[in-house]
């Protein structure tokens, strides 16, 4: 059982919750993680984790509303009660990222499983030789953690771009991979995390292998059909993978035969 302490709506439609341990030491979580979110009454969804086992201790999820889980789930208050079963999965290989540049393309809501990557490399527990963040979003006041962003822009190479802006939009307007194509990017000694709308991750993919990131370096997270959260139900298989158990990050090289293949 975990207490929600804070509720930010990011924008219409998606909302962040950061939430403490009713009872019991409250879970232990790895960048890229997820957890199973239970709303009474509606029932359980995947989301993934956005934050967690920083100085405050609370466990931070931020999600779109999508469904009836999510829909219930938007409306709890400050003080209200969720169940939470988790963590589950693989999250993102951050020791490999060590001797290298790290690149982090996020697209929308995807810079939510790619928050706490952010977070472990500004407190010290990850490393980098360095660090470019691109986010793309639909409009500047659909970016999610907007009073974060500033801060990680004096830590981190952070890029941003908007598919539609006004006047007073300084950054880039366009899909993200325009600035990601005409960026200088060390193939051989990139590794690259990648989060997003499928077909932002396909783009994407394509401009790091043209660039000369291997394979075996590019990692992407999905989210597909997870119910159970541990491989039993079936609806998240992939190709011979399930997605919650093997995932929701997979290896690039790992999955490539079957990553074009839409519907399967």
């Amino acid at each position: 059982m975990y207490r929600i302490e804070h509720r930010r709506e990011e924008y219409p439609g998606t909302f962040t919750l950061e939430m403490s341990a009713d009872r019991g030491r409250p879970v232990t979580c790895d960048p890229g993680q997820f957890n199973m979110l239970y709303a009474f009454g509606a029932g359980e969804v995947p989301i993934s984790i956005s934050g967690a086992g920083r100085r405050d201790g609370l466990l931070v999820h931020t999600i779109r509303t999508q469904g009836l889980v999510t829909a219930a789930l938007e409306r709890l208050k400050e003080g209200e009660q969720l169940g939470v079963r988790g963590p589950f999965g693989q999250g993102w290989p951050l020791d490999l990222a060590r001797d290298s540049d790290l690149l982090i393309i996020a697209g929308g809501v995807g810079l939510a499983p790619l928050r706490p990557v952010v977070y472990s490399l500004l407190d010290g527990r990850g490393r980098a030789r360095r660090t470019q963040l691109y986010y793309g979003a639909r409009r500047p006041e659909e970016r999610l953690f907007r009073h974060e962003l500033n801060q990680w822009g004096r830590a981190v190479s952070l890029v941003q771009s908007v598919d539609h802006a006004d006047s007073d939009w300084p950054g880039h307007i366009g899909v993200i991979t325009g600035p990601l194509q005409a960026s200088r990017i060390n193939g051989p000694e990139t590794i690259a995390f990648v989060c997003g709308p499928e077909l932002m991750m396909r783009f994407s993919i394509r401009v790091l292998l043209e660039s000369g990131v291997p394979a075996s370096a590019i990692f992407l997270s999905m989210e597909r059909n997870m119910k159970c959260a541990t491989g039993l139900c079936g609806h998240c298989q992939w190709g011979p993978r399930f997605i919650c158990k093997d995932g929701p990050v997979f290896c690039y090289k790992d999955i490539q035969p079957w990553f074009q293949i839409r519907g399967l």
